[in-house]
């Protein structure tokens, strides 16, 4: 019974040894995903979200490649399902023969001033990107970000702001021609009006920039943050979206 149960235990260590061993994948089409917490994900997990895809990986928060599944996101205990999983699912179906990665950068409650490119979460989004890019070739930026620059001063400034922080963030990652998808609030809030109808000016600003509608998404009941659901749904969106401006 000891031999037996030594004999198994050493085949579950071997097994585990063997799993981290494993090479990281290579010339990976890579997808950084920044901003606040709905790109971050609120959404409750469910089984589907779990489920992995052998040609999609996620950046862990140390920096190593594993097969992807949600929550992607390390920034708060509450991170739950974003748009990012479903997102790159649909590029894997547009491209079978790509493996994707996603790079998690997004942080709840921050603002836009706070992605300056002189400030920490610039800083670590541009590290783990270019660790990232030693296994691919950044393909896209994913944003999503708002919630906490909805006041009206802060929505007139935002086309520069932004603009300047994504001309920053293309230099330093030599990504002139990666399009960037920007998407609008949740309808659901109130304070969301103003600030998505000053979207179009954002991403006019923004060269090969894509906007992503948040039409029909439905929040998790807290008015701010999107359900599981309609964080999958947007992801179709965003890939939508993506798939247009990345045409030859």
């Amino acid at each position: 019974m000891t031999r037996r149960l030594s004999t198994t235990l050493l085949a579950a260590l071997l097994a585990a040894t063997s799993a981290f061993a494993e090479p990281a994948p290579k010339d990976m089409k890579l997808f950084l995903l920044i901003g606040q917490s709905n790109m971050a994900g609120r959404g409750k997990v469910e089984p589907q979200d779990q489920e992995v895809n052998p040609k999609i990986f996620m950046l862990t928060k140390d920096l190593k490649w594993v097969p992807a599944k949600d929550p992607l996101h390390f920034d708060k205990p509450v991170a739950g399902v974003g748009p990012g999983s479903q997102f790159a699912r649909e590029i894997s179906k547009a491209d079978p023969t790509a493996t994707i990665g996603l790079i998690p950068c997004a942080v709840g409650g921050t603002t836009l001033d706070q992605w300056k490119d002189d400030g920490a979460l610039y800083k670590d989004a541009v590290k783990r990107a270019k660790e990232a890019m030693k296994n691919g070739k950044l393909a896209g930026i994913l944003w999503h970000q708002g919630e906490a620059d909805s006041a009206p001063d802060k929505v007139t400034s935002y086309a520069d702001r932004f603009s300047s922080m994504i001309g920053s963030l293309r230099k330093d990652l030599q990504a002139d021609k990666v399009p960037v998808l920007v998407g609008e609030l949740g309808r659901f809030r109130p304070a969301s009006k103003a600030f998505n109808d000053n979207l179009p000016a954002v991403v006019a600003k923004v060269p090969l920039c894509g906007l992503v509608k948040s039409d029909d998404l439905m929040d998790k009941g807290d008015k701010l943050h999107f359900d599981a659901a309609s964080a999958r749904k947007f992801g179709q969106s965003y890939a939508a979206e993506y798939l247009k401006l990345a045409k030859p």
